[in-house]
């Protein structure tokens, strides 16, 4: 008798190393039980406390591994290292799991899409920003995704209705983008472009979390599975477009490639894995919340590793921006019969 499948979880906040076709897809189906078996072996392993500790850790650092693999490669390479070396790690967890890659052309044909909204697209984006942004800027943005997901959620997924407070929540978040953006000094000393590339990196992902909702809800087979076969057709994609725009490199230093290869394997590997088994022990709710540690996190890393400068407006911005992205996530409970 196969192990009860894994709870439904609901839309996740974002996360640097997305792949919603995990968080978004259905309860597998019996070739997805083994990944829930497996979890619920390894809760007696670690606590999950700890694994939440370890997941806002390799998160909150991703932001800086970018920064060091720009150093010595280009945006599209740094992005094609992090997807390639992310999906090899889901694709031994295949192997040892012995789950198939999903079925089908329909399913391959969405799979493409969300690859390219979710991966290749803020990936890139990311490594082009952090080529003129600080490192602790670029996941500060990325903690903006909710407040991009609120807004597009009231038109696209007529599930999610508008109330006050996740209108307050919207607008207190985009407050605390112009307070890191320093707006009374008529944003003087930001990049605007690197910053643009940021944000919008970091709205591809409710995007592509949407379109995943609509078309790939009822997929069989197991997160891991859907997440790796697009992590696959990223790596694809971003093998073309390096090929096309940039040219070989012709030396491989050992940081900025070390650096690379953590961000996917780490980062985008096994960082998703551990995501899953947390959704699946402690539930979603609980499991997202270490989005918000991510930006405090990284911008750490950003001024004590790297020695990136800190104004005062930076963290307090950052304090607003999550104060609104947690109201755009609250729920009114439901109403008991009388």
């Amino acid at each position: 008798m196969s192990a009860p499948a894994a709870p439904r979880p609901t839309l996740p906040t974002p996360s640097p190393g997305s792949a919603a076709v995990a968080a978004t897809a259905p309860a597998p189906t019996a070739t997805g039980t083994t990944a829930t078996t497996a979890a619920t072996r390894r809760r007696g392993l670690l606590d999950w406390r700890v694994r939440f500790a370890i997941l806002s850790v390799v998160w909150g650092f991703s932001f800086l591994l970018i920064k060091v693999g720009t150093e010595a490669y280009a945006p599209f390479q740094v992005a094609l290292g992090r997807v390639l070396f992310g999906a090899l790690a889901l694709m031994a967890v295949l192997l040892v799991r012995r789950e198939p890659l999903p079925r089908g052309l329909r399913t391959w044909g969405h799979l493409t899409v969300a690859a390219l909204l979710l991966n290749t697209a803020p990936f890139s984006l990311f490594a082009y920003a952090e080529l003129s942004i600080p490192s602790s800027l670029a996941g500060i943005c990325n903690a903006t995704s909710p407040l991009w997901g609120m807004a597009l959620s009231l038109v696209a997924l007529s599930e999610d209705r508008p109330t006050r407070r996740r209108f307050a929540g919207l607008g207190l978040g985009f407050l605390g983008v112009l307070t890191v953006l320093g707006a009374w000094h008529g944003f003087s000393g930001v990049d605007a472009k690197g910053t643009a590339f940021a944000l919008l990196a970091s709205l591809c992902y409710p995007i592509g979390w949407i379109y995943v909702r609509r078309t790939l809800a009822g997929t069989p087979g197991s997160p891991v599975a859907l997440t790796g076969g697009q992590l696959m057709v990223s790596t694809l994609q971003l093998a073309l477009v390096s090929a096309l725009f940039t040219s070989a490199p012709t030396s491989f230093p050992l940081w900025p490639t070390l650096s690379v290869i953590a961000l996917g394997a780490l980062g985008t590997g096994m960082a998703l894995q551990m995501q899953y088994g947390l959704v699946t022990e402690v539930g979603p709710t609980t499991a997202q919340m270490v989005t918000y540690f991510i930006p405090v996190i990284a911008t750490t890393a950003g001024v004590l590793v790297l020695g990136e400068q800190l104004h005062w407006n930076t963290p307090v911005g950052a304090a607003i921006v999550l104060a609104g992205a947690a109201l755009t996530q609250t729920r009114t409970a439901p109403r008991k019969p009388a």
